[in-house]
């Protein structure tokens, strides 16, 4: 398990959908949302707790991968809005 410091947050990227709700199925050109499910938080995080869904900026986490799962780590001020 990774352990963030301070104020970091560690999340998952939620997989987005293979196929729309009208069966479209969806390449791999696809824009990916830009949510995850938060995993870890800092000591210094606040309004943000594990299992909450958020969105954040695009292109602003360090991608990681530990046990084949990929995680993000990033910046609490990168956090828009949990879900």
């Amino acid at each position: 398990m990774i352990k963030p410091i301070g104020n970091r947050v560690v999340a998952t990227v939620d997989n987005p959908a293979t196929q729309t709700k009208s069966g479209i199925l969806l390449g791999e050109a696809s824009e990916k949302p830009a949510y995850a499910i938060v995993t870890a938080v800092g000591s210094e995080v606040k309004g943000i707790k594990v299992g909450d869904k958020i969105v954040y900026k695009e292109y602003t986490s360090t991608n990681i991968k530990v046990d084949d799962i990929e995680y993000l780590v990033l910046d609490a001020k990168d956090v828009l809005a949990t879900l």
